[in-house]
């Protein structure tokens, strides 16, 4: 370890800039932020840098750097594009004791500026010792994402209840627990969310009562997309990574499940085709029992809890019991699937309205008003709909669609297993019973699928998509330069 991370208390201390241009004004931007008054020295001066120095009560000289200017100083930066003034300074630095950073030379430095995640009162630095400010940059944006905005107000929150835990609780091993629960439960993701006030509601509540060990848990209904883990939101990521016990369903992908805490007991609650490893009921009371024994419960489900995931059923189980709960969506199949097939689902040449559908038989009788999905212009993506291909296809032609209607299968879209079939209502049908597919499968019907050769970009089945060549007959095709 080079650099040993300390933090500077800069509130109204001096720190003195030698340098006026770019670099100058990115490291008293820093400053300024953290309440420290500059001295700006440099023979010329940004307009910009000049006013944020006159804006929070610094000093800008403008001419020649001499020793002096660092009699006052409590911090020094150099900040020019001219080595021997750079070394200069530093040598003067140096002679006084003073702390030094020399910018684009460690050799120079006896203080570096780390990469900051800014949550104020919390502040996350990252520095790699200036060998690769690139990777601290890169390391920094992906921080960014993992630690929420909200983190500074809750940051605020700990510091004005601090004196009230530790007269609540006497022991220090206490006041941790209770922390940890805190901070990772309910009165953190208000304050994640915006609702200041209902954060500090809880935070009363959790303190005033007698048992603070047990208290009701919490469900997190999430969507976890269509396969391709990337897909998740962030917020979806933390609240995963954070739960007690996970619920997850048959299109959930095993990719996105390991994302979740490998300690974390995991129970499949999936549906399949005519086999309900768990009933819809059971699961609702399995959230319930698990909340209310106090546990952060993640409810993953595949696509978008609301388009056709159930997710407003398995709510109101939990508001019958109080028990408090947040959603987040994911981005649903027919648009992520449809995405990564180079359909679509609007284009102002093809298409002006989009309907999702499911295309599941229940007991084997339609339950689809076929006389809607036959507007031109119109284009329809059936979920769940794959084993009734052909009856989808009749009804949608005998309803009055063109049988020259392009249509598409993706079959298990957005993961390296997809495929595509293509086709028109007319033959799609009679392709897929060639293809075999699997499921889980989208049908897309309309204009827009005609657009798939040109925008297909994901992927690299192509001949057997549209040829419907055995793995075999792409092989062979492929060796013969065709």
């Amino acid at each position: 370890m080079n650099y040993l991370p300390l933090f500077f208390k800069l509130e109204n201390r001096t720190v003195v800039i030698v340098g006026g241009g770019q670099v100058a004004m990115r490291k008293a931007s820093i400053l300024v932020r953290a309440g420290a008054r500059p001295l700006v020295v440099s023979r010329a001066v940004l307009p910009e840098l000049e006013n944020l120095i006159e804006q929070h009560n610094g000093q800008v000289v403008v001419g020649e750097y001499h020793p002096e200017l660092l009699d006052n100083a409590d911090l020094v930066v150099a900040a020019t594009d001219d080595k021997l003034l750079n070394q200069r300074v530093h040598f003067d630095a140096q002679q006084r004791n003073l702390p030094v950073s020399v910018a684009d030379d460690p050799s120079l430095c006896s203080f570096i500026f780390p990469a900051i995640i800014d949550r104020s009162p919390v502040i996350v630095g990252v520095s790699s010792g200036g060998e690769s400010p690139v990777l601290t940059r890169l390391l920094r944006a992906k921080l960014e994402t993992w630690i929420p905005q909200g983190y500074s107000g809750l940051g605020k929150l700990v510091s004005q209840f601090k004196d009230q835990v530790k007269a609540r609780f006497k022991k220090p091993d206490e006041q941790r627990a209770f922390w940890e629960k805190t901070l990772q439960g309910q009165v953190a993701e208000k304050m994640f969310t915006g609702c200041e006030e209902a954060a500090q509601m809880l935070m009363q509540e959790a303190l005033e009562q007698s048992n603070p060990d047990h208290q009701v848990g919490e469900v997190y209904l999430v969507g976890g997309g269509s396969g391709d883990p990337e897909l998740l939101t962030f917020k979806a990521l933390r609240l995963m990574q954070q739960a007690d016990i996970v619920l997850y369903d048959q299109l959930v992908s095993p990719e996105v499940v390991d994302l979740c805490p490998r300690d974390v007991e995991k129970i499949f609650v999936g549906k399949r085709r005519d086999n309900h490893a768990v009933a819809q009921g059971q699961i609702n009371d399995l959230l319930v029992k698990y909340a209310l024994e106090g546990k952060r419960v993640l409810r993953l489900k595949g696509g978008d809890p609301f388009v056709f995931g159930r997710g407003g059923e398995e709510l109101q189980a939990l508001k019958g019991h109080n028990i408090p709960f947040q959603v987040v969506p994911g981005i649903t199949a027919a648009s992520a699937c449809s995405t990564y097939a180079g359909i679509p689902l609007t284009h102002r040449d093809h298409a002006q309205s989009v309907t999702l559908i499911t295309g599941y038989l229940k007991n084997n009788t339609p339950n689809v008003n076929f006389s809607e999905l036959v507007y031109p212009h119109q284009t329809v993506v059936f979920y769940m709909g794959l084993n009734n291909l052909p009856f989808l296809c009749e009804q949608l032609i005998a309803h009055g669609r063109a049988s020259t209607t392009p249509a598409a299968i993706v079959s298990r879209g957005t993961t390296p297993d997809q495929k595509i079939l293509t086709g028109t209502l007319a033959d799609l049908a009679e392709k897929q019973a060639e293809a075999k597919l699997p499921t889980p499968a989208l049908i897309i019907v309309g204009e827009v699928v005609s657009l798939h050769e040109d925008l297909c970009w994901f992927g690299d089945d192509v001949l057997y998509n549209h040829g419907l060549l055995k793995p075999e007959e792409m092989v062979a095709q492929v060796a013969a330069g065709h």
